[in-house]
């Protein structure tokens, strides 16, 4: 069996993790509390523009990060960044305040990575449609080895890229980002109950995708 069919998914989640680091363009500001970005709403609601620059700079990297992971290395992640960023500007109306600024930009976050996978065109497994693999892929190792990695990788995305859009992003926010159901229930407008559900699905369709794949390949070999 092939490296690429032998890797459990979730090996791959750590280097996904790192396919998440800010794009090199953006400025990455340490978010300290959020009192702050409180203070910079109400000067964004007065029409103070740099209120609103202040705020990109401190929460771009992080809006990035998680984007990554629930779309994957797509190529459109920064023009989603920035529309994520004018959403939130344009709907800066319907944040009372009563949960903090960063809870619910990354609602926004999450509509819009919900919105861009229910667009999205599902790609055949262990076709790579142009993304940017190599930078995903950790240095040094044979040629090989980085080969049967690229292709590991490509295979766990393309798997996730078969899951329905409510599942993935349930399964991504728990499972590669270790959230609490009742944190991601906040984030997806569902109940924790709900959320776990989707989860345990998703779940359970991947395995059945990977089993399936392996069998596939067990039977070509044999013939």
């Amino acid at each position: 069996m092939s490296a690429a069919l032998a890797t459990p998914l979730t090996q791959w989640f750590p280097v996904w993790l790192a396919a998440g680091l800010p794009a090199p363009h953006l400025s990455v500001v340490p978010v300290e509390g959020s009192d702050l970005d409180r203070e910079l709403v109400e000067r964004m609601r007065r029409g103070d523009r740099r209120a609103f620059d202040e705020l990109f700079r401190r929460h771009a990297d992080e809006v990035y990060r998680r984007l990554t992971h629930l779309i994957g290395p797509d190529p459109e992640r920064e023009d989603l960044v920035q529309e994520i960023f004018l959403s939130a500007y344009r709907g800066l109306d319907r944040f009372r305040g009563d949960a903090r600024f960063s809870t619910w930009l990354h609602k926004v976050v999450v509509n819009s990575a919900f919105g861009h996978l229910r667009k999205k065109k599902r790609r055949p497994l262990g076709e790579d449609n142009n993304l940017t693999w190599e930078r995903l892929i950790a240095p040094g190792g044979t040629p090989e080895a980085q080969a049967d990695q690229r292709q590991a990788l490509i295979r766990a995305l393309a798997y996730l890229d078969r899951l329905k859009p409510k599942k993935r992003i349930a399964f991504v926010l728990r499972v590669v980002e270790g959230l609490p159901l009742s944190d991601i229930a906040t984030l997806v407008d569902a109940t924790p109950a709900a959320v776990g559900q989707r989860v345990k699905h998703a779940q359970a369709e991947l395995e059945a995708m990977v089993a399936r794949d392996q069998l596939r390949h067990e039977r070509r070999g044999n013939t």
